[in-house]
């Protein structure tokens, strides 16, 4: 099977500047950093090769503007002749941040202690569904185990 990577990107380069933004936007981070890449973001290129850069706010935009000739030296570095030839930043929308899927952030399954197992089979004795009755002993048990406070059943 081939990859239509290639093929996507020389019909896209069809339209002049507009086919270089898969490019721009794969080097985006690597030419500006993390942070301004949370706060700014490349939104289109237009008929002139100018970028136009969507930023959280009106200050970023401010603030990049005077950065432009540094960030487009960066992105010349990346990109190669597929630079744009200028750069416009005004406040817009951005793509929302990628969840967190982190092994930090992942929870740790738990585990019952052998005296919530034995005291959730013993609330759980008069269910005569044997599944049900599992289902119900499994819950029951990770629940005694975490509890915090001394309340009863």
């Amino acid at each position: 099977m081939e990859r239509i990577g290639a093929d996507v990107e020389q019909q896209l380069s069809r339209f002049d500047a507009q086919g270089a933004m898969p490019r721009i936007v794969a080097a985006w981070t690597d030419a500006v950093g993390a942070e301004v890449s949370r706060n700014a973001w490349p939104a289109r290129v237009a008929r002139d090769g100018t970028l136009h850069v969507n930023t959280s706010s009106s200050v970023w935009a401010f603030e990049l503007g005077q950065l432009a000739p540094k960030i487009l030296e960066r992105l010349r570095t990346e990109l190669g002749g597929q630079a744009p030839a200028a750069l416009r930043f005004a406040p817009g929308h951005l793509p929302e941040p990628p969840s967190p899927t982190s092994d930090a952030t992942a929870t740790v399954p738990r585990s019952a202690s052998a005296d919530s197992v034995r005291r959730a089979a013993t609330l759980a004795a008069g269910i005569a569904d044997e599944d049900l009755r599992k289902q119900v002993e499994r819950a029951v048990s990770l629940g005694l185990s975490n509890r915090t406070d001394d309340r009863s059943l």
